[in-house]
């Protein structure tokens, strides 16, 4: 019988930005990811424009990646309102694309959504005024509770939380505060403290900060390619991170490096 796996490597990027106009090149990225890591992560934005032949170009690029792949959309990939199409595309090439879904591999559980904007801490956006204020505040609630219900369903020692938007404004910090708003939201962080998620991740914010903890102490990646190329410069733009598969992790551990981090 095999041993069970102790630690899981997981390889998570965000903000490819796939488009017709720039094809090839994030192959190789891909597979020398994947040949480091037991899940390869994704964290929307993954076409330009949301249309079906980037996806379709992506779809290719990831041919040769072995290990398993799990995906959130992001805003730019419901641009061209073909979302659908989009997520058909990629889950016929193999791609686990999470919308308040979760999925456990080699013992850790996976909870993944687009997520939403808002604005964080008292700054928050909230439903008063006009019906567009409203419903805006509405999506960025249903996606929190989507993201609840993802982590609720887990019965993992390891909860990974996968988004699209930021959770908490330290990753956000870099762009200019007139963009916090549109850039992530308070809201997606209370499942991740109420269910003691070990790591999150996320893109959305090119300018941000590559890393930040909720105030429950939960470790937050800022995984947008652009911000990687930038704060990367010497590696591959892919943020790899080896967590416990068995045991809890520690909230209060060590701060995270910004290159290759060993949360135990």
């Amino acid at each position: 019988m095999t041993a069970p796996r102790e630690t899981i490597r997981l390889a998570a990027v965000a903000d490819l930005h796939c488009a017709r106009t720039r094809s090839g090149g994030l192959a190789s990225l891909f597979t020398e990811a994947a040949s480091q890591a037991d899940v390869l992560l994704l964290g929307g934005d993954l076409t330009d424009y949301g249309l079906p032949e980037e996806a379709r170009l992506l779809a290719r690029e990831l041919s040769g990646v072995k290990v398993p792949v799990l995906g959130v959309l992001g805003n730019h990939d419901c641009e061209s309102g073909h979302e659908a199409e989009v997520v058909k595309i990629l889950v016929e090439a193999g791609v686990q694309m999470l919308d308040g879904d979760s999925v456990e591999v080699d013992g850790v559980g996976f909870a993944g959504v687009k997520g939403f904007g808002g604005g964080f801490g008292r700054r928050t956006l909230e439903p008063w005024g006009e019906a567009a204020t409203k419903a805006f505040v509405h999506e960025a609630v249903g996606e929190a509770l989507k993201l609840e219900r993802a982590l609720a369903r887990l019965r993992t020692p390891q909860r990974v939380a996968l988004l699209h938007y930021a959770p908490i404004e330290a990753t956000v910090e870099g762009e200019p505060r007139e963009l916090f708003p549109f850039l992530g939201s308070s809201r997606l962080e209370e499942p991740l403290n109420r269910y003691q998620v070990t790591i999150a991740f996320h893109g959305h914010a090119h300018r941000g900060a590559p890393e930040g903890r909720t105030s429950g102490g939960i470790p937050v990646f800022n995984v947008a390619m652009p911000l990687l190329r930038r704060v990367l410069s010497d590696a591959m733009p892919i943020r790899i991170v080896e967590i416990p598969a068995l045991a809890p992790v520690s909230a209060a551990a060590e701060p995270p490096s910004r290159r290759r981090d060993d949360l135990h």
